[in-house]
């Protein structure tokens, strides 16, 4: 019978106890639907209020020094009514010295005046070969014929897809291309790294043809593999058509470039030990496999004895493109590439020289390597809805040295959201700090999300509820 009462109010003490458990698990629910609300608004509120704060802080602090301004005024106006003879005995070493003041300004705003360059080229552009940056251009991005220098893409392709000991049997077609050519004949056969010397050196129109269809199987098979090489170099406005550069035109389109664009390619180009040697080349002579005549190939490239540090690279004319001339130039532990088209017709043959070196001399007189600073970015983030406040945010630094002249105005700017709402993912970008020359965007650095921040929801509540409820529990045995 005891066994029985005492069963009996155990059950009733368990009822008790699930009756109590539901009652709390629906007034948790309750404060919940009425909490969620109010913590978001209550976040946002906290936000607003810190930038208030914040403000206010910022004028209490602006009128302090307002008021120490004025103090300091006070005692400079007591200081000059006690010594005014003092002050008045001066003129003549004031006046002096608001003079040679003018002066240094006058000398210091003409040192930072940028300087014109007279070209005789109708479109022209100066590269820092490192980066791609523009140091000095006219016309860089009209759409303009190139002529021969179009065999520096043709170099390119051939280096990175053909094998410089293949043998390359001549058709009928590459031995029908007009002067400048080599002179070969239909079935004849050469070392490909042989007709790439006479592509370079002496720039022959037929050699060109050759390696084109060699290695792209046709002209137009190979000019696709130029023009895909073109746009993965960022290169939009470039369209070849021939491997040689002459003048060529196909469903209303010109063979043609963009000053810019051909002095990115060959930036690219002089990256490649290869090109480099072969470009540097004086002289190369070789034979024809089946009949031994022999040839000796001599470089035209007139720039690699007129400045220290010369490195090539390529001529260029035809009657629509007048005379065109790519070059580079490493001197100093600066490099170089400039571009020249439409520099003048016959007879002025000497203009793209003139041109050439004005540019070079440009970049070498003025630009000098300088370290660019990044800014400090905030520690944190506000987070609106989250189960944090705040969360940490970090950028990738890293040591940036740029080509700069006196006049390039450098500025970096910090461009990020105020706020983000919960969720928040791990490596998440939430703005990017920019830095500028001359307004214009040089590098973007990502900012980005230290660590996740989950979202304030009724799940995470609940879970949060049972941990403290099955805490208590363990605790209480």
């Amino acid at each position: 019978m005891m066994d029985f009462k005492q069963r009996q109010k155990r059950q009733k003490g368990q009822e008790k106890m699930k009756f109590l458990f539901l009652s709390f698990f629906l007034f948790l629910n309750l404060i919940f639907f009425l909490y969620v609300p109010t913590s978001v608004w209550a976040n946002d509120y906290v936000v607003e209020n810190k930038m208030k704060l914040t403000n206010a802080e910022q004028t209490e602090y602006e009128l302090e020094q307002t008021e120490s301004n004025i103090e300091q005024a006070e005692i400079e106006l007591e200081q000059a009514e006690i010594e005014p003879e003092q002050t008045e005995s001066e003129p003549e070493q004031t006046e002096e010295e608001m003079k040679q003041t003018e002066s240094e300004s006058g000398q210091a705003e003409s040192k930072a005046e940028q300087p014109d360059v007279k070209l005789y080229a109708l479109s022209a552009v100066l590269l820092d070969a490192t980066n791609n940056r523009i140091l000095y251009e006219k016309n860089a991005d009209q759409i303009m014929p190139m002529a021969s220098t179009t065999k520096i893409m043709t170099a390119i392709i051939a280096l990175e897809n053909g094998n410089m000991d293949d043998v390359v049997t001549v058709s009928k077609k590459a031995a029908s291309m007009p002067k400048v050519h080599l002179g070969m004949r239909e079935g004849e056969q050469y070392y490909l790294k042989d007709l790439m010397k006479s592509l370079m050196l002496e720039s022959h129109n037929d050699s060109a043809v050759a390696i084109a269809e060699h290695i792209g199987q046709s002209v137009e098979g190979f000019a696709q593999m130029m023009n895909q090489k073109a746009r993965d170099l960022g290169c939009n406005q470039t369209f070849f058509i021939t491997p040689n550069g002459l003048d060529a035109e196909i469903d209303g389109k010109q063979h043609s470039t963009t000053a810019y664009e051909l002095a990115k390619i060959a930036a690219y180009a002089i990256q490649n030990p290869k090109f480099d040697e072969l470009i540097a080349t004086r002289s190369a002579s070789f034979n024809e496999l089946t009949t031994q005549r022999s040839f000796t190939v001599n470089n035209k490239d007139r720039f690699l004895d007129m400045m220290t540090g010369a490195i090539g690279i390529k001529t260029g004319f035809t009657n629509k493109a007048g005379y065109c001339f790519v070059g580079a130039i490493e001197r100093d532990g600066i490099k170089l590439v400039s571009v020249v088209l439409a520099s003048g017709w016959p007879p002025h043959k000497n203009y793209k020289w003139t041109d050439t070196k004005a540019l070079m001399n440009y970049g070498i007189d003025n630009y000098r390597y300088r370290n660019i600073e990044q800014e400090e970015i905030p520690n944190s983030l506000a987070v609106s809805g989250g189960i944090e406040d705040e969360t940490k945010l970090y950028m990738e630094k890293e040591e940036i040295s740029c080509l700069l002249a006196d006049w390039d105005k450098v500025k970096t700017e910090c461009e990020m959201k105020d706020c983000v709402t919960a969720p928040v993912q791990k490596n998440e970008i939430v703005g990017y700090e920019k830095i500028y020359i001359n307004d214009e965007v040089y590098k973007v650095f990502p900012i980005k999300v230290k660590n996740s921040v989950g979202k304030y929801t009724y799940r995470y509540c609940l879970d949060k509820v049972l941990k403290c409820y099955i805490l208590q529990e363990f605790l209480s045995q």
